[in-house]
């Protein structure tokens, strides 16, 4: 089986490539995606191989995109939609929620709108305002829309191209600060036998501590369980990958052995993803927690400016100091 060590931008600009091979009725459309391949090059080359017909540059308008996106896919196409950068998608905010989202439910099914929604998301590039955002929490909150983020090379080549074979409207969120991270991608694994694209997944065991993430936390997080590990304490992080839907079962499984659950994300903590997450925690484990189930996160802040972000996202640190916060009751 050949294996490739790509960047995840690479892998993701690979997964595009074999779904475009595929399918003649992908098409991927948005700003600057196609002469200059993007402004993070994930679609580069890919104009010049499949025409600009097939990888479109957009007007700079967001509501145009997600409505054109929403006709196509009306008619048998299935569109791969970029938002240039997280803090641009409000404009296609009222597409995405009144129409993406409601059309299969509105047409008692007739209508399927399989189209996917790519954003570049979170901070830890030195970006300007608007650049470094989290807005996952608003649209995991839509019913009718799933919410994806890889955090591996290996994911984002498999679930970009899962989330264009689905029939619903997939937002799929890129940790953009993860972009040149490396690692191994299985190229000619088929598709079916892939691991499922709304699943989480354990990706380092351990038996003192739960710790979930997703995204551009998750290498932090295993940062941390590696600095934990030296002080003699396992921690065991699942990257939970799906946000809506969610898949818990191996959270709960695992939490009902570590007696410890830790919840980290990028965006503020009031309403965010964490607070779902341990509702959902304390309900099914109550018996099993050792401790309450704690959020380290974003702070309840607009994103601030580029120079003191560092003091914004959670870091190793962060996350050390909560996990020993559940070891304190």
């Amino acid at each position: 089986m050949a294996t490739e060590t790509l960047s995840i931008g690479k892998a993701l600009n690979t997964g595009l490539r074999r779904a475009l091979e595929q399918d003649s009725k992908v098409v991927i459309m948005g700003e600057d995606v196609g002469k200059l391949g993007g402004v993070f090059r994930i679609t580069d080359g890919l104009q010049k191989d499949f025409g600009d017909q097939r990888v479109i540059d957009t007007p700079l308008a967001e509501s145009g995109i997600i409505g054109t996106a929403v006709g196509l896919a009306i008619r048998g196409y299935r569109p791969v939609c970029e938002i240039q950068f997280d803090g641009f998608v409000y404009p296609a905010y009222d597409q995405i929620v009144s129409q993406v989202a409601k059309m299969h439910y509105r047409s008692r099914g007739k209508l399927n709108i399989p189209m996917v929604i790519r954003i570049p998301f979170g901070g830890g590039i030195g970006a300007v305002e608007h650049h470094s955002e989290s807005p996952e929490a608003y649209f995991a909150h839509t019913a009718g829309l799933k919410v994806v983020s890889c955090a591996t090379p290996q994911d984002a080549y498999v679930m970009i191209q899962q989330a264009i074979a689905s029939d619903d409207p997939v937002v799929f969120l890129e940790p953009k600060r993860r972009y040149w991270e490396k690692g191994p991608v299985e190229l000619d694994a088929p598709l079916s036998e892939a691991y499922p694209l709304h699943a989480a997944r354990v990706v380092r065991p351990g038996t003192d501590a739960t710790v979930l993430a997703y995204g551009p936390m998750v290498r932090t997080c295993l940062d941390a369980a590696t600095a934990a590990a030296e002080d003699g304490r396992e921690l065991e992080v699942i990257d939970l990958r799906t946000l809506s839907p969610l898949d818990l079962t191996p959270v709960y499984d695992s939490v009902r052995r570590t007696g410890r659950c830790v919840v980290v994300h990028e965006a503020p903590g009031n309403l965010g993803l964490g607070s779902e997450i341990a509702a959902r925690v304390t309900e099914e484990c109550f018996y099993s927690l050792e401790s309450p189930v704690l959020r380290v996160t974003g702070y309840d802040i607009p994103y601030p400016a580029s120079r003191v972000e560092e003091e914004f996202l959670p870091d190793l640190d962060r996350v050390l100091d909560g996990v020993d916060r559940t070891f304190g009751w």
